[in-house]
Protein backbone atom coordinates (compact mmCIF):
# COMPACT_ATOMS: atom_id res chain seq x y z
CA UNK A 1 0.00 0.00 0.00
CA UNK A 2 1.30 3.43 -0.91
CA UNK A 3 2.53 5.61 1.93
CA UNK A 4 3.93 9.14 1.79
CA UNK A 5 6.87 10.34 3.86
CA UNK A 6 8.18 13.89 4.00
CA UNK A 7 11.73 15.09 4.49
CA UNK A 8 13.58 18.11 3.15
CA UNK A 9 13.93 18.31 -0.62
CA UNK A 10 17.42 19.55 -1.46
CA UNK A 11 17.94 18.74 -5.14
CA UNK A 12 15.30 19.11 -7.86
CA UNK A 13 13.88 16.28 -9.93
CA UNK A 14 12.04 12.99 -9.54
CA UNK A 15 13.63 9.56 -9.13
CA UNK A 16 11.69 6.29 -9.18
CA UNK A 17 13.43 3.01 -8.47
CA UNK A 18 14.22 0.18 -6.10
CA UNK A 19 15.86 0.91 -2.76
CA UNK A 20 19.45 -0.04 -2.04
CA UNK A 21 20.92 0.68 1.37
CA UNK A 22 24.36 2.08 2.05
CA UNK A 23 26.92 -0.52 3.12
CA UNK A 24 26.96 -1.05 6.86
CA UNK A 25 29.48 0.83 8.94
CA UNK A 26 32.60 -0.89 10.20
CA UNK A 27 31.92 -2.91 13.35
CA UNK A 28 33.55 -1.86 16.61
CA UNK A 29 36.95 -3.59 16.86
CA UNK A 30 37.46 -5.87 19.88
CA UNK A 31 39.21 -4.32 22.87
CA UNK A 32 42.17 -6.64 23.31
CA UNK A 33 45.60 -5.97 24.77
CA UNK A 34 48.85 -6.38 22.83
CA UNK A 35 52.31 -7.11 24.28
CA UNK A 36 54.52 -4.04 24.72
CA UNK A 37 56.98 -5.31 22.11
CA UNK A 38 54.26 -5.10 19.42
CA UNK A 39 53.45 -1.43 20.06
CA UNK A 40 55.92 -0.02 17.55
CA UNK A 41 54.67 -2.32 14.80
CA UNK A 42 51.03 -1.39 15.54
CA UNK A 43 51.90 2.30 15.49
CA UNK A 44 53.46 1.81 12.07
CA UNK A 45 50.32 0.02 10.84
CA UNK A 46 48.17 2.90 12.07
CA UNK A 47 50.34 5.52 10.34
CA UNK A 48 50.31 3.56 7.07
CA UNK A 49 46.52 3.18 7.17
CA UNK A 50 46.00 6.88 7.86
CA UNK A 51 48.29 7.91 4.99
CA UNK A 52 46.62 5.44 2.62
CA UNK A 53 43.13 6.71 3.47
CA UNK A 54 44.23 10.35 3.14
CA UNK A 55 45.78 9.61 -0.25
CA UNK A 56 42.59 7.84 -1.37
CA UNK A 57 40.45 10.82 -0.34
CA UNK A 58 42.72 13.24 -2.22
CA UNK A 59 42.59 10.97 -5.30
CA UNK A 60 38.77 10.88 -5.12
CA UNK A 61 38.79 14.67 -4.90
CA UNK A 62 41.00 14.97 -7.96
CA UNK A 63 38.59 12.75 -9.89
CA UNK A 64 35.52 14.66 -8.75
CA UNK A 65 37.04 18.13 -9.18
CA UNK A 66 35.34 21.41 -8.35
CA UNK A 67 33.65 21.90 -5.00
CA UNK A 68 33.88 18.23 -4.09
CA UNK A 69 37.66 18.37 -4.35
CA UNK A 70 37.92 20.93 -1.56
CA UNK A 71 35.56 18.93 0.67
CA UNK A 72 37.51 15.71 0.23
CA UNK A 73 40.85 17.39 0.76
CA UNK A 74 39.49 18.76 4.03
CA UNK A 75 38.59 15.18 5.01
CA UNK A 76 42.12 14.05 4.17
CA UNK A 77 43.44 16.75 6.51
CA UNK A 78 41.07 15.43 9.18
CA UNK A 79 42.55 11.94 8.78
CA UNK A 80 46.08 13.30 9.19
CA UNK A 81 45.33 15.56 12.15
CA UNK A 82 48.53 15.43 14.25
CA UNK A 83 46.70 15.57 17.59
CA UNK A 84 44.48 12.66 16.59
CA UNK A 85 47.49 10.67 15.43
CA UNK A 86 49.34 11.41 18.67
CA UNK A 87 46.33 10.14 20.63
CA UNK A 88 46.25 6.95 18.53
CA UNK A 89 49.92 6.31 19.22
CA UNK A 90 49.48 6.94 22.96
CA UNK A 91 46.66 4.40 23.10
CA UNK A 92 48.75 1.83 21.25
CA UNK A 93 51.66 2.45 23.64
CA UNK A 94 49.51 1.33 26.58
CA UNK A 95 48.30 -1.85 24.88
CA UNK A 96 45.57 -1.13 22.28
CA UNK A 97 45.63 -2.61 18.80
CA UNK A 98 45.95 -0.12 15.95
CA UNK A 99 42.29 -0.47 14.92
CA UNK A 100 40.99 -0.14 18.49
CA UNK A 101 43.21 2.88 19.12
CA UNK A 102 41.86 4.60 15.99
CA UNK A 103 38.29 3.79 16.96
CA UNK A 104 38.70 5.13 20.53
CA UNK A 105 40.69 8.23 19.50
CA UNK A 106 37.99 9.25 17.04
CA UNK A 107 35.31 8.62 19.68
CA UNK A 108 37.13 10.99 22.03
CA UNK A 109 37.35 13.62 19.30
CA UNK A 110 33.62 13.24 18.67
CA UNK A 111 32.94 13.94 22.35
CA UNK A 112 35.23 16.97 22.20
CA UNK A 113 33.24 18.44 19.31
CA UNK A 114 29.98 17.91 21.17
CA UNK A 115 31.45 19.71 24.15
CA UNK A 116 32.33 22.69 21.94
CA UNK A 117 28.71 23.70 21.58
CA UNK A 118 28.00 21.21 18.78
CA UNK A 119 28.76 23.72 16.04
CA UNK A 120 31.01 21.10 14.50
CA UNK A 121 28.46 18.31 14.92
CA UNK A 122 27.71 18.70 11.24
CA UNK A 123 31.11 17.24 10.49
CA UNK A 124 30.34 14.04 12.39
CA UNK A 125 29.39 12.21 9.17
CA UNK A 126 32.74 13.24 7.69
CA UNK A 127 34.57 12.21 10.86
CA UNK A 128 32.83 8.83 11.05
CA UNK A 129 33.59 8.16 7.42
CA UNK A 130 37.31 8.81 7.94
CA UNK A 131 37.32 6.54 11.01
CA UNK A 132 35.48 3.77 9.17
CA UNK A 133 37.88 3.90 6.25
CA UNK A 134 40.96 3.71 8.47
CA UNK A 135 39.53 0.88 10.60
CA UNK A 136 38.38 -1.02 7.51
CA UNK A 137 41.88 -0.83 6.05
CA UNK A 138 43.41 -2.06 9.30
CA UNK A 139 40.92 -4.93 9.57
CA UNK A 140 41.32 -5.85 5.90
CA UNK A 141 37.56 -5.61 5.19
CA UNK A 142 35.83 -3.79 2.30
CA UNK A 143 35.45 -0.05 2.63
CA UNK A 144 31.98 1.21 3.57
CA UNK A 145 30.29 2.90 0.66
CA UNK A 146 27.76 2.89 -2.13
CA UNK A 147 26.52 -0.66 -2.89
CA UNK A 148 27.45 -2.40 -6.12
CA UNK A 149 24.55 -2.84 -8.54
CA UNK A 150 24.10 -3.54 -12.24
CA UNK A 151 20.70 -1.84 -12.24
CA UNK A 152 19.85 1.80 -11.38
CA UNK A 153 18.59 2.31 -7.82
CA UNK A 154 17.61 4.86 -5.19
CA UNK A 155 20.19 5.00 -2.40
CA UNK A 156 19.15 5.24 1.25
CA UNK A 157 21.63 6.02 3.99
CA UNK A 158 21.73 7.39 7.50
CA UNK A 159 23.93 10.12 6.07
CA UNK A 160 26.31 10.36 3.14
CA UNK A 161 29.93 11.32 3.58
CA UNK A 162 31.41 13.63 0.93
CA UNK A 163 33.70 10.84 -0.31
CA UNK A 164 30.60 8.84 -1.29
CA UNK A 165 28.49 11.70 -2.64
CA UNK A 166 31.26 13.20 -4.76
CA UNK A 167 31.70 10.12 -6.92
CA UNK A 168 28.10 8.97 -7.24
CA UNK A 169 27.34 7.78 -10.76
CA UNK A 170 24.07 9.48 -11.80
CA UNK A 171 23.55 6.71 -14.37
CA UNK A 172 23.20 4.20 -11.51
CA UNK A 173 22.15 6.27 -8.49
CA UNK A 174 18.82 7.73 -9.58
CA UNK A 175 18.45 9.70 -6.36
CA UNK A 176 19.15 9.42 -2.67
CA UNK A 177 17.42 9.75 0.69
CA UNK A 178 19.12 10.26 4.05
CA UNK A 179 17.80 10.16 7.59
CA UNK A 180 20.07 12.98 8.72
CA UNK A 181 21.62 16.08 7.16
CA UNK A 182 20.10 19.40 6.22
CA UNK A 183 19.52 21.61 3.18
CA UNK A 184 23.02 23.10 3.43
CA UNK A 185 24.97 19.95 4.33
CA UNK A 186 27.85 18.85 2.12
CA UNK A 187 25.73 16.01 0.73
CA UNK A 188 22.94 18.39 -0.26
CA UNK A 189 25.30 20.84 -1.94
CA UNK A 190 27.08 18.09 -3.87
CA UNK A 191 23.76 16.47 -4.87
CA UNK A 192 22.69 19.74 -6.47
CA UNK A 193 26.02 19.98 -8.25
CA UNK A 194 25.50 16.46 -9.64
CA UNK A 195 21.87 17.08 -10.57
CA UNK A 196 20.74 14.04 -8.55
CA UNK A 197 17.28 14.30 -6.89
CA UNK A 198 17.71 14.11 -3.12
CA UNK A 199 15.73 14.27 0.11
CA UNK A 200 17.43 14.61 3.51
CA UNK A 201 16.33 14.69 7.16
CA UNK A 202 13.74 11.94 6.62
CA UNK A 203 13.24 10.04 9.91
CA UNK A 204 12.69 6.30 9.44
CA UNK A 205 14.17 6.18 5.94
CA UNK A 206 16.47 3.36 7.03
CA UNK A 207 13.46 1.17 7.80
CA UNK A 208 12.34 1.02 4.15
CA UNK A 209 12.99 -2.54 3.04
CA UNK A 210 15.73 -3.21 0.46
CA UNK A 211 14.22 -3.67 -3.00
CA UNK A 212 11.08 -1.64 -2.29
CA UNK A 213 10.12 0.73 -5.11
CA UNK A 214 10.00 4.35 -4.01
CA UNK A 215 9.54 7.67 -5.76
CA UNK A 216 11.65 10.62 -4.56
CA UNK A 217 10.58 14.18 -5.31
CA UNK A 218 13.63 16.32 -4.61
CA UNK A 219 11.63 19.52 -5.09
CA UNK A 220 8.90 18.91 -2.49
CA UNK A 221 10.78 16.57 -0.13
CA UNK A 222 8.14 13.87 -0.55
CA UNK A 223 9.03 10.18 -0.72
CA UNK A 224 6.30 7.82 -1.93
CA UNK A 225 6.75 4.21 -0.80
CA UNK A 226 5.32 1.68 -3.27
CA UNK A 227 3.55 4.31 -5.39
CA UNK A 228 0.67 3.01 -7.47
CA UNK A 229 0.57 3.30 -11.26
CA UNK A 230 -1.42 6.56 -11.18
CA UNK A 231 1.02 8.24 -8.79
CA UNK A 232 4.03 7.09 -10.83
CA UNK A 233 2.45 8.36 -14.02
CA UNK A 234 1.64 11.72 -12.41
CA UNK A 235 5.19 12.13 -11.11
CA UNK A 236 6.72 11.14 -14.45
CA UNK A 237 4.39 13.55 -16.23
CA UNK A 238 5.36 16.38 -13.88
CA UNK A 239 9.05 15.57 -14.37
CA UNK A 240 8.63 15.62 -18.15
CA UNK A 241 6.85 18.99 -17.98
CA UNK A 242 9.67 20.42 -15.89
CA UNK A 243 12.24 19.12 -18.35
CA UNK A 244 10.36 20.66 -21.28
CA UNK A 245 10.12 23.99 -19.46
CA UNK A 246 13.85 23.94 -18.81
CA UNK A 247 14.63 23.20 -22.44
CA UNK A 248 12.47 26.13 -23.56
CA UNK A 249 14.11 28.56 -21.17
CA UNK A 250 17.31 30.35 -22.14
CA UNK A 251 18.99 33.71 -21.98
CA UNK A 252 19.46 36.11 -19.06
CA UNK A 253 17.34 35.79 -15.96
CA UNK A 254 14.24 37.98 -15.92
CA UNK A 255 10.61 38.06 -14.84
CA UNK A 256 7.90 37.75 -17.47
CA UNK A 257 7.54 41.54 -17.64
CA UNK A 258 11.24 42.08 -18.27
CA UNK A 259 12.61 42.88 -14.80
CA UNK A 260 16.21 41.64 -14.99
CA UNK A 261 17.52 39.28 -12.32
CA UNK A 262 21.05 38.13 -13.22
CA UNK A 263 21.51 34.42 -12.52
CA UNK A 264 25.03 33.64 -11.41
CA UNK A 265 26.85 30.46 -10.39
CA UNK A 266 28.47 29.41 -7.15
CA UNK A 267 31.84 27.82 -7.92
CA UNK A 268 34.53 26.24 -5.79
CA UNK A 269 37.31 26.42 -8.36
CA UNK A 270 38.14 26.07 -12.07
CA UNK A 271 36.63 22.58 -12.16
CA UNK A 272 33.13 24.00 -11.60
CA UNK A 273 33.34 26.48 -14.48
CA UNK A 274 32.29 24.24 -17.43
CA UNK A 275 28.98 23.32 -15.78
CA UNK A 276 28.30 26.98 -14.99
CA UNK A 277 28.97 28.04 -18.57
CA UNK A 278 26.80 25.21 -19.94
CA UNK A 279 23.93 26.22 -17.63
CA UNK A 280 24.03 29.75 -19.03
CA UNK A 281 25.32 31.46 -15.89
CA UNK A 282 25.70 35.19 -16.41
CA UNK A 283 28.79 35.19 -14.23
CA UNK A 284 29.91 33.97 -10.82
CA UNK A 285 28.13 35.19 -7.72
CA UNK A 286 30.28 33.26 -5.26
CA UNK A 287 33.78 32.08 -6.04
CA UNK A 288 34.88 30.18 -2.95
CA UNK A 289 38.67 30.40 -2.74
CA UNK A 290 39.17 27.92 0.12
CA UNK A 291 40.01 25.08 -2.29
CA UNK A 292 43.47 26.57 -2.88
CA UNK A 293 44.27 26.74 0.81
CA UNK A 294 43.30 23.13 1.56
CA UNK A 295 46.24 21.67 -0.35
CA UNK A 296 48.56 22.39 2.55
CA UNK A 297 47.19 23.21 5.99
CA UNK A 298 50.63 24.40 7.13
CA UNK A 299 51.04 27.41 4.84
CA UNK A 300 49.15 29.60 2.39
CA UNK A 301 49.53 29.03 -1.37
CA UNK A 302 51.96 31.30 -3.17
CA UNK A 303 50.76 34.42 -4.95
CA UNK A 304 51.69 32.89 -8.33
CA UNK A 305 49.65 29.75 -7.64
CA UNK A 306 46.65 31.86 -6.67
CA UNK A 307 46.96 34.05 -9.78
CA UNK A 308 46.90 30.97 -12.01
CA UNK A 309 43.74 29.55 -10.43
CA UNK A 310 41.85 32.84 -10.26
CA UNK A 311 42.63 33.75 -13.86
CA UNK A 312 41.12 30.47 -15.14
CA UNK A 313 37.78 31.41 -13.62
CA UNK A 314 37.93 35.06 -14.68
CA UNK A 315 38.75 34.15 -18.28
CA UNK A 316 35.62 31.97 -18.50
CA UNK A 317 33.29 34.97 -18.13
CA UNK A 318 34.45 37.76 -20.46
CA UNK A 319 32.25 40.81 -19.95
CA UNK A 320 30.60 38.92 -17.06
CA UNK A 321 30.52 39.58 -13.35
CA UNK A 322 32.73 37.47 -11.07
CA UNK A 323 32.32 37.90 -7.32
CA UNK A 324 35.21 36.44 -5.34
CA UNK A 325 34.95 35.70 -1.63
CA UNK A 326 38.31 36.00 0.07
CA UNK A 327 39.39 33.10 2.27
CA UNK A 328 36.75 32.03 4.77
CA UNK A 329 38.80 30.03 7.29
CA UNK A 330 37.89 29.02 10.81
CA UNK A 331 35.03 27.13 12.51
CA UNK A 332 34.37 24.05 10.32
CA UNK A 333 37.19 25.02 7.91
CA UNK A 334 40.26 25.17 10.18
CA UNK A 335 43.74 25.79 8.81
CA UNK A 336 46.73 25.03 11.03
CA UNK A 337 48.62 28.20 10.09
CA UNK A 338 45.65 30.51 10.63
CA UNK A 339 42.96 29.34 13.01
CA UNK A 340 43.24 28.91 16.79
CA UNK A 341 43.03 25.30 17.97
CA UNK A 342 41.62 26.02 21.43
CA UNK A 343 38.52 28.17 20.86
CA UNK A 344 35.59 27.07 23.06
CA UNK A 345 33.12 27.74 20.22
CA UNK A 346 34.81 28.25 16.83
CA UNK A 347 31.56 29.33 15.15
CA UNK A 348 31.47 32.39 17.37
CA UNK A 349 35.19 33.04 17.38
CA UNK A 350 37.90 34.00 14.92
CA UNK A 351 36.45 33.11 11.54
CA UNK A 352 36.33 34.63 8.06
CA UNK A 353 37.37 38.28 7.92
CA UNK A 354 38.40 38.18 11.57
CA UNK A 355 40.98 35.53 10.72
CA UNK A 356 42.33 37.55 7.79
CA UNK A 357 42.59 40.76 9.79
CA UNK A 358 44.63 38.81 12.34
CA UNK A 359 46.90 37.66 9.46
CA UNK A 360 47.09 40.70 7.16
CA UNK A 361 49.90 39.16 5.10
CA UNK A 362 47.57 36.35 3.95
CA UNK A 363 44.84 38.84 2.98
CA UNK A 364 47.37 41.14 1.28
CA UNK A 365 48.75 38.27 -0.82
CA UNK A 366 45.29 37.10 -1.87
CA UNK A 367 44.19 40.60 -2.88
CA UNK A 368 47.41 41.16 -4.82
CA UNK A 369 46.88 37.82 -6.61
CA UNK A 370 43.34 38.82 -7.58
CA UNK A 371 44.59 42.17 -8.90
CA UNK A 372 47.19 40.42 -11.08
CA UNK A 373 44.72 37.76 -12.25
CA UNK A 374 42.29 40.40 -13.53
CA UNK A 375 44.90 42.44 -15.42
CA UNK A 376 43.98 42.89 -19.08
CA UNK A 377 40.70 40.95 -18.80
CA UNK A 378 37.30 42.49 -19.69
CA UNK A 379 35.72 41.02 -16.58
CA UNK A 380 33.77 42.85 -13.88
CA UNK A 381 35.65 41.73 -10.77
CA UNK A 382 34.05 42.15 -7.37
CA UNK A 383 35.66 41.02 -4.13
CA UNK A 384 33.82 40.45 -0.87
CA UNK A 385 34.66 39.62 2.72
CA UNK A 386 32.97 36.84 4.71
CA UNK A 387 31.55 37.26 8.21
CA UNK A 388 31.31 41.05 8.27
CA UNK A 389 29.68 42.13 11.53
CA UNK A 390 29.66 45.94 11.34
CA UNK A 391 30.97 49.08 9.67
CA UNK A 392 34.39 48.72 11.35
CA UNK A 393 34.83 45.32 9.66
CA UNK A 394 33.67 46.70 6.30
CA UNK A 395 36.06 49.65 6.48
CA UNK A 396 39.02 47.43 7.41
CA UNK A 397 38.36 45.24 4.38
CA UNK A 398 37.84 48.14 1.96
CA UNK A 399 41.05 49.76 3.22
CA UNK A 400 42.97 46.51 2.65
CA UNK A 401 41.61 46.26 -0.91
CA UNK A 402 42.68 49.81 -1.71
CA UNK A 403 46.13 49.31 -0.18
CA UNK A 404 46.60 46.21 -2.38
CA UNK A 405 45.85 48.31 -5.49
CA UNK A 406 42.80 46.20 -6.34
CA UNK A 407 40.74 47.70 -9.17
CA UNK A 408 37.41 46.10 -8.29
CA UNK A 409 34.22 46.66 -6.37
CA UNK A 410 34.51 45.81 -2.66
CA UNK A 411 31.60 44.14 -0.92
CA UNK A 412 30.47 42.51 2.31
CA UNK A 413 28.71 39.25 2.94
CA UNK A 414 25.63 39.41 5.16
CA UNK A 415 25.84 36.26 7.26
CA UNK A 416 25.46 37.75 10.74
CA UNK A 417 22.12 39.32 11.76
CA UNK A 418 23.89 42.50 12.88
CA UNK A 419 25.04 43.07 9.29
CA UNK A 420 21.47 42.85 8.00
CA UNK A 421 20.11 45.12 10.72
CA UNK A 422 22.83 47.74 10.12
CA UNK A 423 23.23 47.26 6.37
CA UNK A 424 23.03 50.99 5.53
CA UNK A 425 25.92 51.65 7.88
CA UNK A 426 28.03 48.91 6.25
CA UNK A 427 27.17 50.25 2.80
CA UNK A 428 28.93 53.52 3.64
CA UNK A 429 32.18 51.56 3.28
CA UNK A 430 31.46 48.99 0.54
CA UNK A 431 29.70 48.95 -2.81
CA UNK A 432 27.53 45.85 -2.59
CA UNK A 433 26.08 43.22 -0.28
CA UNK A 434 25.80 39.48 -0.81
CA UNK A 435 23.57 37.44 1.47
CA UNK A 436 24.94 34.05 2.54
CA UNK A 437 21.60 32.63 3.63
CA UNK A 438 23.09 29.36 4.91
CA UNK A 439 25.11 31.02 7.66
CA UNK A 440 22.60 33.83 8.13
CA UNK A 441 19.97 31.21 9.05
CA UNK A 442 22.45 29.41 11.27
CA UNK A 443 23.25 32.51 13.31
CA UNK A 444 19.68 33.84 13.32
CA UNK A 445 18.20 30.66 14.77
CA UNK A 446 21.22 29.27 16.68
CA UNK A 447 20.82 26.15 14.51
CA UNK A 448 23.88 24.37 13.11
CA UNK A 449 23.47 24.10 9.35
CA UNK A 450 24.72 20.49 9.37
CA UNK A 451 22.53 19.05 12.15
CA UNK A 452 19.42 17.27 10.88
CA UNK A 453 17.62 17.64 14.21
CA UNK A 454 17.38 21.41 13.72
CA UNK A 455 16.82 21.41 9.95
CA UNK A 456 13.39 23.03 10.50
CA UNK A 457 15.23 26.17 11.57
CA UNK A 458 17.55 25.99 8.58
CA UNK A 459 14.62 26.22 6.18
CA UNK A 460 15.27 29.37 4.11
CA UNK A 461 11.51 30.00 4.00
CA UNK A 462 11.56 31.00 7.68
CA UNK A 463 9.82 34.40 7.83
CA UNK A 464 12.43 35.82 10.22
CA UNK A 465 15.13 35.06 7.66
CA UNK A 466 13.05 36.70 4.92
CA UNK A 467 12.74 39.78 7.14
CA UNK A 468 16.55 40.04 7.31
CA UNK A 469 16.83 39.62 3.53
CA UNK A 470 14.25 42.38 3.07
CA UNK A 471 16.10 44.69 5.47
CA UNK A 472 19.35 44.21 3.55
CA UNK A 473 17.73 44.69 0.14
CA UNK A 474 15.89 47.82 1.28
CA UNK A 475 19.12 49.30 2.65
CA UNK A 476 20.95 48.62 -0.60
CA UNK A 477 18.16 50.20 -2.64
CA UNK A 478 18.21 53.29 -0.43
CA UNK A 479 21.96 53.62 -1.01
CA UNK A 480 21.70 52.95 -4.75
CA UNK A 481 23.76 49.77 -4.45
CA UNK A 482 23.25 46.07 -5.21
CA UNK A 483 22.26 43.23 -2.92
CA UNK A 484 22.53 39.63 -4.14
CA UNK A 485 21.89 36.24 -2.60
CA UNK A 486 24.56 33.57 -2.92
CA UNK A 487 23.27 31.11 -0.32
CA UNK A 488 21.41 27.92 -1.14
CA UNK A 489 18.08 29.77 -0.83
CA UNK A 490 18.60 31.08 -4.35
CA UNK A 491 18.44 27.55 -5.79
CA UNK A 492 14.75 27.10 -4.86
CA UNK A 493 12.80 28.39 -7.90
CA UNK A 494 9.75 29.60 -5.97
CA UNK A 495 11.89 31.14 -3.25
CA UNK A 496 13.93 32.82 -5.99
CA UNK A 497 10.73 34.62 -7.00
CA UNK A 498 10.15 35.67 -3.39
CA UNK A 499 13.73 36.94 -3.07
CA UNK A 500 13.21 38.95 -6.25
CA UNK A 501 10.05 40.37 -4.74
CA UNK A 502 11.99 41.35 -1.61
CA UNK A 503 14.27 43.50 -3.76
CA UNK A 504 17.26 41.20 -4.23
CA UNK A 505 19.14 42.27 -7.38
CA UNK A 506 20.91 39.01 -8.35
CA UNK A 507 20.77 35.32 -7.49
CA UNK A 508 23.70 32.91 -7.34
CA UNK A 509 23.42 29.13 -7.01
CA UNK A 510 24.84 25.77 -8.03
CA UNK A 511 24.92 25.48 -11.83
CA UNK A 512 22.36 22.65 -11.90
CA UNK A 513 19.69 24.93 -10.38
CA UNK A 514 20.04 27.81 -12.85
CA UNK A 515 17.68 26.42 -15.55
CA UNK A 516 14.95 25.73 -12.95
CA UNK A 517 15.18 29.23 -11.50
CA UNK A 518 15.33 30.89 -14.95
CA UNK A 519 12.21 29.02 -16.14
CA UNK A 520 10.23 29.82 -12.98
CA UNK A 521 11.12 33.53 -12.93
CA UNK A 522 10.11 33.80 -16.59
CA UNK A 523 6.55 32.71 -15.71
CA UNK A 524 5.85 35.50 -13.19
CA UNK A 525 5.74 39.27 -13.19
CA UNK A 526 7.67 41.40 -10.74
CA UNK A 527 4.35 42.40 -9.12
CA UNK A 528 3.50 38.73 -8.53
CA UNK A 529 6.92 38.22 -6.97
CA UNK A 530 6.36 41.20 -4.68
CA UNK A 531 2.93 39.91 -3.62
CA UNK A 532 4.39 36.44 -2.98
CA UNK A 533 7.15 38.01 -0.87
CA UNK A 534 4.63 39.97 1.19
CA UNK A 535 2.51 36.85 1.72
CA UNK A 536 5.53 34.82 2.83
CA UNK A 537 6.66 37.48 5.32
CA UNK A 538 3.14 37.69 6.77
CA UNK A 539 3.22 33.99 7.71
CA UNK A 540 4.42 32.61 11.03
CA UNK A 541 6.13 29.40 9.90
CA UNK A 542 8.29 28.28 7.02
CA UNK A 543 5.61 25.87 5.78
CA UNK A 544 2.96 28.57 5.88
CA UNK A 545 5.28 31.03 4.11
CA UNK A 546 5.96 28.52 1.36
CA UNK A 547 2.24 27.74 0.96
CA UNK A 548 1.25 31.42 0.93
CA UNK A 549 3.84 32.32 -1.70
CA UNK A 550 2.93 29.31 -3.80
CA UNK A 551 -0.74 30.31 -3.75
CA UNK A 552 0.13 33.78 -5.06
CA UNK A 553 2.48 32.46 -7.74
CA UNK A 554 -0.05 29.90 -8.93
CA UNK A 555 -2.79 32.55 -9.15
CA UNK A 556 -5.01 30.96 -6.52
Amino acid sequence: METTLRGVGVSHGVAIGEVRHMGTAVLEPPAKQIPAEEAEREQGRARQAVEAVAADLVARGNLAGGEAQGVLEAQAMMAQDPELMADVERRIAVGSTAERAVYDAFAAYRALLAGAGEYLAGRVADLDDVRNRIVARLLGVPMPGVPDSDEPFVLIARDLAPADTALLDPALVLGFVTEEGGPTSHSAILARALGVPAVVALPGAGEIVEGTVIAVDGSTGEVFVEPDADKRAALERAAAERKAALAASSGPGATSDGHKVPLLANVGGPGDVPAAVEAGAEGVGLFRTEFLFLDDSKKAPSEDKQVEAYRKVLEAFPEGRVVVRVLDAGADKPLDFLTPADEPNPALGVRGLRTLLDHPDVLRTQLAALARAAEGLPVYLEVMAPMVADRIDAKAFADACREAGLRAKFGAMVEIPSAALRARSILQEVEFLSLGTNDLAQYTFAADRQVGAVSRLQDPWQPALLDLVAASAEAAKAEGKSCGVCGEAASDPELACVLTGLGVTSLSMGAASIPYVRATLAKHTLAQCERAAAAARAADTADDARAAARAVLSGE
